[in-house]
C-alpha cells in the first residue's frame, strides 16, 4: 500500500477547555469540564488527577471532583478562538488543513525543506504558537494525517515509511469508530497492527467500506489528501501621509486615491465591496472607525463618494458638538472591504429610473448615518409576540433584517414598512406599524408560494396573541386611563379572568370621559411567570368610543392604560 504524504499535525491539548478560558474567562488551572450530550468531551490537568476522564456521566464526573466546573460545549466558540492558531501557523507553513478546533495540518516537505529539517520546522510552529497565541502545542509528524494524528500525542516525529510500524501497537481504539472496534474486539483485534494484518479484500467483504477505510488507516495510508486552506487575500488598501490632512477637501482627494486602487483590487479578485470601513488616524494616535453599508456594487466613484461624506461628517459633526472632534489631523487613511461578495448579478433594474431612486434614497440615509451615527436611521422589522409593542424591533438602516422572535406566517417584508427609515428621535415612533392597508401586518406580510417547490415548516403560534385586525398605530408611551362602568365604579378583572362590570366611560389622561359604544375582552397574558422580576400579567380589551375610534386597552395592576389606536 503507497504511504501518505509526509504530514506535520498540530495538536493543542484539552483544546474547549482552552477555547472556554480565552472566551468565556473559566480558569484553566481549576478543574475544568467541557460537557456535549451530559458526557465530559474535554477536562483540565487539574480535573484529571481528580479522576474526571473523558466521556464520564456528569453526575459521575461530580462526584469524583465536587468543585468542578461545569462548561457546556460550544463547537462556534471552540472555532473562533482557534482562529489565531491557525494564522500563526500559516506564518510558517503555507497551506494549513483545519481537520477540527484544536487540530490542523500540512504538508511537511516545504517547511522540512526551508527550515533545514522536519524536527526544526516542527520547532519553529510550536515556537511561533506559543508567541503569537500563548497556546501549548504539540506537534506529530508521519506518513499520513492519521499516523501523524497519533504521534503527536507524543510530540513525535516517525521517520519516512515507519508509520505502519509506528501505528501496530496502538489500541485498536485510536480509530475512533466505536461500533466497528467493538466487534473488532470480540474477534480478537485488539490493535491497529493485528487489523492491518488482515487481507485488505477479506475486509472489505466483511465490514463494508468504512472498515476498509479504517483498515487503510491502520496500515499507515491516507483516505484523501490534504484539503489545503487558502487564507483569504489582504484586500485592504491604506495610506501614510508625511503631511497632516486637516482639510476635507484634501482628504477626500487623497480618500479618491485610495478608492480607486480599493476598486481594482476587488475587480482583480472578482469581488464587490458591500461594507466599507472607512478608518483613520490623526497625527497624536486619535483613531476614528466607521462603517457604510450598500446593497449594491460600490465602484470606485461610490467608494470615494462615501470617503468623502465620512470625513465631512467627522468635521462638519464636530462643529456642531454631535460627534468627537478629531484631536489633530489625519496621517493615515486606511479603507477596508468589510465586507464582499462574487460580482454575479449586481446590476441596475431594467428600467433605470427606479434604480436610481432608490440609490438617491440609500444614498441620503447613508450620509445621515455618517453624520450622526449608525443608530440616527431605524427601519423597523416584523416578528413574532403578543401584543403589539412586541412585534416590531428597530435596526440600523443597512442592518440584516431578520426577526428576533419569528411569527407564524411571516416570512416575507411587510409592504409600507419595508423601505420607510425611522429617525432615531422618534418623530416616527408612532407611525412605525402603520401599513399601506387597514389590514393587518401579518396577513398583509403573507406571500403565497405556488407550484410545486416544498413549503417550509409551519412556525408555532403565539398564545394569547392579539385577535386581528392589528392596531394601526402604536404609541411610544401608553396613555394612563380609567375604565367605570354604569354606575360610575371602576372596571376590573377577577382572578377567573371575569369583568367586574361593563366598561362604559373611558377617561384618558384626565380628560372629559367619553362614552364606550362596544368593547371585546378580555383577553389575558401571563408572561414569564417562572421569573419574578421579569413576571408580566394583564389583561387587554378592545373598546370602540362614540366618536368612532378604536382603541387597545391594558390593565395590570388595577392600572389602566392606552396602548394603540386602530383606523
Amino acid at each position: 500500500m503507497e504511504a501518505g504524504v509526509r504530514t506535520l499535525l498540530v495538536w493543542c491539548p484539552d483544546w474547549p477547555v482552552v477555547a472556554a478560558e480565552i472566551v468565556a474567562g473559566v480558569v484553566a488551572s481549576e478543574p475544568v469540564a467541557v460537557f456535549a450530550g451530559n458526557r465530559v468531551l474535554a477536562c483540565s490537568e487539574t480535573a484529571r488527577r481528580e479522576g474526571v476522564r473523558r466521556g464520564l456521566r456528569r453526575r459521575e464526573a461530580q462526584g469524583r471532583c465536587p468543585q468542578l466546573v461545569v462548561v457546556e460545549h460550544d463547537p462556534g466558540r471552540d472555532a473562533r478562538a482557534f482562529e489565531p492558531v491557525v494564522a500563526a501557523v500559516e506564518e510558517v507553513v503555507a497551506g494549513v488543513e483545519v481537520l477540527r478546533p484544536g487540530v490542523c495540518a500540512a504538508a511537511v516537505r516545504g517547511p522540512a525543506r526551508y527550515f533545514g529539517g522536519e524536527e526544526a520546522a516542527a520547532e519553529r510552529v510550536v515556537e511561533q504558537v506559543a508567541l503569537a497565541c500563548a497556546v501549548e502545542s504539540q506537534i506529530g509528524i508521519a506518513d499520513g494525517v492519521f499516523a501523524a494524528g497519533i504521534a503527536a500525542r507524543t510530540g513525535r516525529v516517525v521517520e519516512a515509511g515507519e508509520s505502519r510500524a509506528f501505528l501496530s501497537s496502538v489500541p485498536i481504539d485510536a480509530l475512533e469508530e466505536p461500533q466497528l472496534t467493538d466487534l473488532l474486539k470480540r474477534l480478537g483485534v485488539v490493535t491497529l497492527g493485528d487489523f492491518a494484518a488482515l487481507p485488505p479484500g477479506d475486509v472489505l467483504t466483511r465490514f463494508g467500506f468504512e472498515g476498509a477505510l479504517a483498515h487503510r488507516l491502520a496500515s499507515g495510508g491516507d483516505v484523501r489528501p490534504l484539503a489545503v486552506r487558502r487564507p483569504p487575500p489582504d484586500l485592504a488598501v491604506e495610506e501614510t501621509y508625511d503631511e497632516t490632512l486637516d482639510r476635507v477637501d484634501v482628504a477626500a482627494f487623497a480618500g479618491r486615491v485610495l478608492a480607486e486602487r480599493l476598486h481594482e483590487r476587488l475587480a482583480a479578485h472578482g469581488l464587490a465591496c458591500t461594507r466599507l470601513g472607512i478608518e483613520a488616524v490623526t497625527a497624536d494616535g486619535q483613531e476614528l472607525v466607521r462603517v457604510w453599508r450598500h446593497d449594491g456594487m460600490l465602484t470606485s466613484a461610490a467608494i470615494a463618494e462615501r470617503v468623502r461624506w465620512q470625513l465631512d461628517g467627522w468635521l462638519t459633526g464636530a462643529r456642531r458638538g454631535r460627534v468627537a472632534q478629531p484631536t489633530a489631523g489625519l496621517v493615515r487613511l486606511r479603507l477596508v472591504p468589510d465586507g464582499v461578495l462574487a460580482h454575479v448579478g449586481l446590476q441596475p433594474g431594467l428600467w433605470g429610473e427606479a434604480g436610481d431612486g432608490r440609490e438617491r434614497a440609500h444614498r441620503a440615509f447613508s450620509r445621515v448615518q455618517g453624520l450622526l451615527g449608525p443608530g440616527a436611521v431605524l427601519t423597523p422589522v416584523l416578528g413574532g409576540g403578543r401584543s403589539p409593542d412586541d412585534q416590531v424591533r428597530l435596526v440600523p438602516w443597512g442592518d440584516e433584517r431578520e426577526p428576533e422572535r419569528p411569527a407564524a406566517g411571516q416570512t416575507e417584508p411587510i409592504p409600507g414598512i419595508d423601505t420607510v427609515p425611522l429617525l432615531a428621535d422618534g418623530s416616527e415612533r408612532e407611525s412605525e406599524k402603520r401599513t399601506d392597508t387597514g389590514f393587518t401586518m401579518v396577513e398583509v406580510g403573507r406571500k403565497r408560494r405556488r407550484g410545486k417547490a416544498a413549503r417550509p415548516a409551519p412556525l408555532p403560534p403565539w398564545p394569547g396573541r392579539l385577535p386581528r385586525p392589528s392596531p394601526a398605530v402604536v404609541l411610544a408611551h401608553p396613555l394612563p386611563a380609567a375604565v367605570h362602568d354604569e354606575t360610575g365604579a371602576p372596571v376590573g378583572v377577577s382572578a377567573r379572568l371575569e369583568v367586574t362590570g361593563g366598561p362604559a366611560t373611558l377617561r384618558i389622561d384626565r380628560r372629559q370621559p367619553m362614552a364606550i359604544v362596544g368593547w371585546a375582552g378580555p383577553w389575558p397574558v401571563d408572561e414569564r411567570w417562572w421569573a419574578p422580576d421579569e413576571a408580566r400579567r394583564r389583561a387587554r380589551f378592545q373598546v370602540l368610543l362614540e366618536d368612532g375610534r378604536a382603541l387597545l386597552l391594558s390593565l395590570a395592576g388595577g392600572h389602566w392604560m392606552v396602548e394603540a389606536i386602530y383606523d
